[in-house]
């Protein structure tokens, strides 16, 4: 077991990686001084393949548990499961020392970890991640949301977890279109942090597909210190943490017109990625074989790198203006300068992303 460290002062937390982990559970659990009771949110997909065994694993630690189970897929963030949870922290009484772990995807995560940070003005959250783009990506750092019919995580809050618990072996079960949607955000990280991390990917793609094990947890461990030296710069996203939506102005467009769940996140942000490589491009930023380069890794990877060919591309502009990232109606992109940097635009020309979204 590696383990690595979100350092943010008393926010601080611990980021345990390694195989098997699930089994080790209480022990550590056990110096986060938790309460007793436990609110363990998974969904319909988690729940059979290792619900049942965090569930019995807690329960012969001495926790009592209640285990709500929420539908799996990006229409389950809403304020209406939010008030499910709610309804069942408050049925069994869980006070403000009871944590709320959050067993699975990014959505679980994000939901789960929304429902800590409002119930009783914030309990302890756990993550517990299954997938590979959790594990990379949402489960570190303290974006915590739902959704609103017109955006994506726009009712939400910065909410750090008391720990985060990566079990890669949970990636053998991942479906392979989970698993390439989680390699998007890998991608993601070579391409605004670490050139060399990009370079390695090209190199050891094949293998990561394989689902090597070795891989997989070099991985998960290089994304998840990226990520937490992002968050350690800038805890609640005033400037540097931005990079980290790199893919995410267009992709969040991509979600919300197609309707949520039609592509995965890591599927959107795979075509914002590619789409916003160009505009780069476009603009100078990045060399077109640096764009060749960023389209044919995520194409190798098997993830879609263009817009839906129904899209509505005035409706997509008109989206990116409602993101949470635009500022006094101007738009925001976080573009690659160069493959291993990154660059956040603000009142960027709209004719330039015109030009993108073929308008």
């Amino acid at each position: 077991m590696r383990t690595l460290g979100v350092v943010l002062g008393n926010r601080s937390y611990p980021i345990h990686i390694g195989s098997n982990l699930l089994k080790k559970l209480p022990e550590l659990l056990a110096p986060l001084t938790l309460g007793q009771k436990v609110l363990l949110v998974t969904d319909t997909n988690v729940w059979p393949l290792y619900g049942q065994q965090v569930e019995t694993v807690l329960l012969e630690a001495g926790y009592r548990v209640t285990t709500e189970r929420v539908p799996a897929g990006e229409t389950t963030k809403t304020l209406q499961q939010a008030e499910r949870l709610y309804d069942a922290a408050l049925g069994q009484m869980l006070d403000r020392t009871c944590p709320v772990v959050a067993l699975g995807g990014g959505v679980v995560g994000d939901l789960a970890g929304f429902v800590a940070s409002t119930y009783m003005r914030g309990v302890p959250f756990i993550q517990i991640p299954t997938t590979l783009l959790a594990q990379v990506d949402s489960s570190v750092g303290g974006k915590v949301a739902v959704n609103h019919p017109r955006g994506k995580n726009m009712i939400g809050s910065f909410y750090q977890p008391k720990g985060v618990i990566i079990d890669v072996h949970t990636l053998q079960t991942l479906n392979d279109r989970e698993l390439r949607a989680g390699l998007a955000e890998v991608i993601k990280c070579g391409i605004i942090w670490d050139a060399a991390f990009f370079a390695w990917l090209e190199e050891h793609l094949t293998g990561l597909l394989q689902r090597n094990p070795e891989l997989l947890a070099r991985v998960v461990e290089i994304c998840c210190q990226i990520k937490a030296a992002v968050v350690e710069q800038d805890e609640t996203e005033q400037g540097r943490r931005a990079i980290l939506n790199c893919g995410h102005t267009i992709g969040h467009a991509v979600e919300h017109q197609s309707g949520y769940g039609t592509y995965l996140h890591g599927e959107a942000v795979a075509i914002g990625m590619n789409i916003e490589a160009r505009l780069a491009r476009n603009l100078g930023l990045l060399t077109p074989g640096e764009a060749e380069r960023i389209q044919g890794l995520l194409l190798r990877a098997g993830l879609p790198v263009e817009l839906p060919a129904d899209r509505r591309a005035l409706e997509m502009l008109q989206s990116m203006y409602a993101d949470k990232k635009a500022t006094g109606d101007q738009l925001t992109f976080a573009l690659p300068a160069g493959i291993g940097a990154c660059k956040v635009i603000r009142g960027l020309d709209e004719l330039e992303v015109k030009k993108v979204l073929d308008l």
